[in-house]
Order: structure tokens, then sequence, then C-alpha cells
């Protein structure tokens, strides 16, 4: 069985890496995967409460990261699928960097292909900071496809 992860943030390279994806593979399975950045960081709660029993959780309470980084998914999964990809939907909460997060995923799912689109700097800027793209191809032991910038509309 064929695995392929799609790391997905709603940029125009990841949509062409989707595109690019539907065009030259046939995986049997496709995960669209959104890493985010929750905003609330969950808290250590009292050893004691002098109040009373812990206040029950607002069901109204949402991670607007959350929130956004699910909507992101859905489009990409819509894209995915519209382009006859079997693609499945999955958001992971960054733990420490988002393309360690996207290596860690991929391994636990035993994935035989991460794509991903870079946003393709070049000279001074691309010595000062390394791409997600870059670390994922540098930092994991799986194949990595990257698909660059497609020229400006």
């Amino acid at each position: 069985m064929t695995v392929v992860v799609i790391a997905y943030d709603g940029t125009p390279n990841a949509r062409r890496a989707v595109g690019f994806a539907a065009r030259f593979l046939a995986p049997h399975r496709t995960v669209v995967l959104t890493v985010w950045q929750p905003l609330r960081q969950p808290t250590e709660q009292a050893s004691y409460d002098l109040d009373g029993p812990p206040d029950p959780r607002d069901p109204d309470d949402v991670d607007i990261a959350l929130a956004d980084a699910q909507r992101t998914n859905d489009e990409g999964i819509a894209l995915a699928r519209s382009s006859g990809l079997p693609a499945e939907p999955l958001c992971v909460a960054v733990r420490s960097t988002v393309w360690r997060t996207i290596i860690d995923t991929a391994d636990r799912l035993d994935a035989d292909l991460i794509i991903t689109g870079t946003r393709g700097t070049t000279g001074f800027r691309a010595l000062l900071q390394s791409s997600i793209a870059d670390r994922v191809l540098r930092r994991g032991r799986r194949p990595v496809l990257i698909i660059p910038p497609g020229p400006a509309s």
C-alpha cells in the first residue's frame, strides 16, 4: 500500500503540490496534513481547588488556530479529492517545530513519500533562513518531493 503525506498550509505552492501529486502519482492512501500552532497552552490544574470542583470547559471556547487549521485542511481535502486522490484529513498540533511535526507524522503513518511546496527563496535570504521543506528533506528519513513555486500570476 502506497501512503503519501502532503504537507498542506493553504498557500499557492501547497495547492501546486496537491496538483502534482494527483497528476503524477497514484497512491492508495493520501493524507493531507495541516500542522497548526495552538494559541492556548494546556495548563496544570491546581492541586487544591478552594472554591469546589473545577469549572466545566465551555463548549463554545474553541481554539481559533485549530478552527483555522481545520478550514485550511478541508480546502486541501476538497482540492485533493477533486483531483482524484483518495484523500483523508489530518490536523496535528506542532510540538517542537513544524518540520519535525511533519517528519514525526510521516514516520507514524509509515509514509512512502512526503510532498511539500516551498517558497523558493534565493540568494541572501535563503542563506539566512532554511525552509521547512529543506529541513524535512535533510532531517527526515523518507523520500521527499518538493514542488517549487509556480510562475507569477
